[in-house]
């Protein structure tokens, strides 16, 4: 995994797919289990974070599939 700043308060995550699956897979544990010690709006965050993940892997997924039906 590659971190680097692309610009104050955002960052470049260059990483293997498993290892990006790893976070979010754990994030989605986190959210579904919500253990007692977090708060809700730790966990309304990553409920977001998780929204916008799934909206741009489904994109991710159509334009590949675009992709493959243009060759």
């Amino acid at each position: 995994m590659q971190l680097e700043w692309a610009r104050p308060g955002v960052l470049r995550i260059t990483s293997h797919a498993y290892e990006f699956a790893a976070l979010i897979a754990a994030a989605r544990f986190v959210v579904e289990s919500a253990p007692d010690g977090i708060p809700e709006e730790a966990l309304e965050q990553m409920r977001r974070v998780l929204g916008e993940y799934d909206a741009q892997l489904s994109g991710l997924r159509e334009r590949s599939s675009h992709d493959v039906d243009d060759t």
